[in-house]
C-alpha cells in the first residue's frame, strides 16, 4: 500500500492560511452596533404552527420560517439564533433587547409599523377548524354565532376573533365565547378535549392540521393580510431586506415557499417602519 508524504509545516501552514481567508471572505454588511450579539443573528419563535414553525419528535426547530431565517443569516454571514417564546412576550422582548429579530410570521399592521421596522414577505389570512366531521355544520361566519372559539393571546388572530365577534353581535345575533391560550397548540388541545368548539389560526396551519387528520378546515381565507419579520435596528433591517430580495432574485425564495404551499407577497420587500 502506497503511503501519502506527510505534510509539510509550510503546507499546513498554507491550508490554515486558506481557510482563514475563506472565512473573512464572508463579512457580514450588518454593523455590530446594529446586533444584540457579535456575529449573531438572534431571533424569537413562537414553534406552535406548523408547518411554520414547529418543533419535532426529536426537538428540532423545524418548519418555512426557520429556514427562511436560517438562509438570511447565511447571507448576512451571520450565525443564527432561536429564541423559543410565547408571542405575547415577543414585541416587548424586541423593544428591550432581547432578540434581533421576530420571525414568527407576525401580521403587518400600520400601528406595529410605528413601533418597530417590519418587513412584510407573506401572504396569509385566517382559518375556523373545528373536530373532524364537522359536527357544528360551519360554511360561513354566521354559524359562529353562540360558539366557543380557542385563539392564542395578544396577536393579530384575537383581535380578528374580536372583530368577527362584533360582527356577529352587530347583525342582532349571539356573540362568540372568545377563550384565550398562551400559544396556538393549546388551543387545539383545547379544540381536541371539547373545551371550545372551533379553534382560529393562520390558514398554513390550518390546512396542515387538516391534511394530518386532525380537525377540519370549515372557514379559510378570512383578513388576508400580510406577515413580516420585524426587527428594532434600521440598518438590520434594510440589510436583511435586500438579503430576501436577492433570494427572490436567484430563485431560491420562491422555491421555499413552493416547496410549503405558501404564498409570497407581490414585489420587492421593503422595510417598513420608524425613520431611525
Amino acid at each position: 500500500m502506497k503511503l501519502l508524504p506527510a505534510l509539510t509545516s509550510a503546507t499546513v501552514l498554507f491550508i490554515l492560511g486558506m481557510g482563514i481567508a475563506n472565512a473573512q471572505a464572508c463579512k457580514s454588511p450588518v454593523p455590530d452596533s446594529a446586533l444584540i450579539k457579535k456575529g449573531t443573528l438572534i431571533m424569537s419563535v413562537n414553534p406552535t404552527l406548523p408547518p411554520m414553525q414547529f418543533v419535532d419528535q426529536t426537538g428540532a426547530l423545524k418548519g418555512m420560517r426557520v429556514e427562511l431565517g436560517e438562509a438570511i443569516a447565511k447571507r448576512l454571514c451571520l450565525t443564527p439564533e432561536y429564541v423559543r417564546i410565547e408571542f405575547s412576550a415577543m414585541i416587548p422582548g424586541l423593544q428591550a433587547g432581547r432578540w434581533d429579530v421576530i420571525n414568527t410570521g407576525i401580521f403587518y399592521t400600520d400601528e406595529r409599523a410605528k413601533l418597530m421596522q417590519m418587513l412584510p414577505y407573506e401572504d396569509q389570512a385566517i382559518s375556523i377548524s373545528t373536530a373532524r366531521g364537522n359536527p357544528l355544520k360551519i360554511s360561513k361566519p354566521e354559524d359562529l354565532a353562540g360558539k366557543s372559539i380557542g385563539v392564542e393571546i395578544g396577536g393579530f388572530e384575537e383581535r380578528k376573533a374580536r372583530e368577527l365577534d362584533k360582527q356577529l353581535t352587530d347583525k342582532g345575533m349571539k356573540g362568540m365565547t372568545i377563550r384565550t391560550f398562551e400559544n396556538f397548540a393549546m388551543a387545539f388541545q383545547a379544540l381536541r378535549a371539547g373545551q371550545v368548539e372551533v379553534a382560529l389560526s393562520i390558514d398554513s396551519t390550518g390546512a396542515e392540521y387538516q391534511r394530518r387528520g386532525d380537525f377540519d378546515r370549515v372557514l379559510s381565507g378570512l383578513f388576508p393580510t400580510p406577515v413580516a419579520l420585524a426587527a428594532k435596528n434600521k440598518d438590520l433591517s434594510v440589510a436583511m431586506a435586500k438579503a430576501l430580495n436577492d433570494m427572490k432574485a436567484d430563485g431560491s425564495f420562491q422555491k421555499l415557499f413552493d416547496q410549503y404551499g405558501v404564498k409570497a407577497i407581490d414585489g420587492a420587500v421593503v422595510v417598513k417602519g420608524p425613520a431611525s
